[in-house]
């Protein structure tokens, strides 16, 4: 079957379609066709940086969607030619990937193979910022970093859906501020002066919670973008800077609070939980209620121009590969 993978860290360039064998699953496993595999910031770091890579060679790719090729010894609730969403520890980016079975989620009515592949990673770790660790209510405001993105388009929607009374976000280049205002933003802000923003849209208040996949300075400024009492859930380092550290001196004066959150360590240590959250998440997506926007499809050859692309910081929403197609 064809598959892509990398031999060593770098570029784009160092991804390569190449000839594997077919997978089988193992007990708890089901193989499975794939029709799209979804392109996450993750699959980057894995490339450039060994982010999660636990030897060499590599294939990438979090998350999937398809029909289950076979199951292995011990699974139940899952059949062959059953249509899937499903979260891997890697492996999407192939005609035939592995996943748990515990991370495989049946499709329900009226959900396409291509929106299936968005859905992994992105709502669930929507609804467990906005929910579960952000404990959003009604009538609170939220601020949302990198509001463009795949994530950031569904987060100012589910905070809606919460009740939430104004959603604001930030972007790093004005040309993505017109697409994540598509998305039920009262604002968006662009670059790291958005801290003045925030205070002057909510009459010097600041915000209840604020989301923040970026870390560093920009994890610093969200923490000052807080109102009394506000939460600020950290959810990635995209910067790359040395990983955040606040104590005492900055919570106790205004009595804030920080969380965390991280669908794949929850896969990996409480699949149960994640199913609950990719249960919710599924109704919604069904519903009609939230878009998933695909802003950009690649063949699974051409994951390299995938990968260049994101390298760029300029897209917006979900970037797929295209397998088998629907």
């Amino acid at each position: 079957m064809h598959a892509v993978e990398f031999h060593e860290f770098g570029g784009p360039e160092v991804l390569h379609a190449t000839e594997v064998p077919v997978p089988e699953p193992a007990h708890g496993e089901v193989t499975v066709d794939v029709a799209y595999a979804g392109v996450n910031f993750a699959d980057v770091l894995a490339r450039a940086h060994g982010y999660r890579v636990p030897a060499l060679p590599f294939r990438p790719g979090l998350e999937i969607s398809g029909r289950i090729r076979a199951v292995g010894p011990g699974v139940t609730g899952l059949r062959p030619g059953q249509e899937v969403a499903a979260l891997t520890s890697h492996s999407g980016y192939a005609e035939v990937a592995v996943a748990p079975a515990a991370t495989a989620f049946a499709l329900p009515e009226g959900i396409s193979l291509r929106t299936a592949a968005t859905l992994p990673t992105v709502l669930p770790t929507v609804q467990g910022l906005v929910h579960e660790v952000g404990r959003l209510r009604a009538e609170e405001t939220v601020l949302v970093q990198s509001a463009a993105g795949g994530i950031g388009t569904v987060a100012a929607q589910v905070a809606r859906l919460a009740g939430a009374r104004a959603v604001y976000g930030v972007v790093s280049r004005p040309e993505k501020a017109a697409e994540a205002l598509k998305y039920g933003y009262d604002e968006v802000f662009v670059g790291d002066g958005f801290t003045e923003d925030v205070l002057r849209a909510t009459g010097g208040r600041g915000v209840d919670l604020a989301l923040d996949p970026v870390g560093g300075d920009t994890f610093r400024r969200s923490l000052d973008s807080l109102a009394r009492y506000g939460r600020l859930v950290a959810y990635g380092n995209a910067g790359g800077a040395a990983p955040w550290q606040v104590g005492q001196p900055e919570l106790n004066p205004r009595g804030l609070s920080v969380g965390g959150f991280s669908v794949l360590t929850l896969a990996q240590d409480d699949p149960g939980a994640l199913r609950a959250l990719a249960a919710d998440s599924f109704r919604l997506a069904a519903s009609g209620k939230v878009q998933l926007p695909v802003t950009a499809e690649f063949p699974l050859d051409r994951a390299a121009e995938a990968h260049r692309l994101m390298d760029t910081r300029t897209t917006t929403g979900k970037l797929l590969l295209r397998v088998a197609g629907e």
